[in-house]
């Protein structure tokens, strides 16, 4: 069987791969903000950002759509610091507690 995947079918699937993990940010958030009863972000919460931010600027610059790399360009810079900030803080809490 000869299967042809078109271009559009393969940069369909990586937007929805990148729609999936930018979605997933928000279960893992809530997941362990009912675990902990209080609101947190944990560090897979960035993560999954970044993942679904790269993934999703990827498919917009595909769709030449300057809104959408816009914001997914300038939502990667604050996920990216933001993922500074914890490992930063995580390092020197490591650092005192040596």
């Amino acid at each position: 069987m000869n299967v042809n995947i078109s271009q559009e079918t393969i940069w369909l699937g990586i937007g929805f791969l990148g729609q999936a993990l930018f979605s997933a940010r928000f279960i893992v958030q809530w997941l362990k903000s009912e675990k902990e009863k209080k609101s947190v972000f944990p560090i897979a919460f960035w993560y999954f950002s970044i993942g679904g931010g790269v993934t999703l600027l990827a498919y917009a610059i595909y769709r030449q759509d300057p809104v959408f790399i816009l914001g997914q360009g300038s939502g990667l810079f604050i996920y990216f610091r933001n993922l500074y900030f914890v490992i930063h803080e995580r390092k020197q809490l490591d650092a005192v507690a040596d």
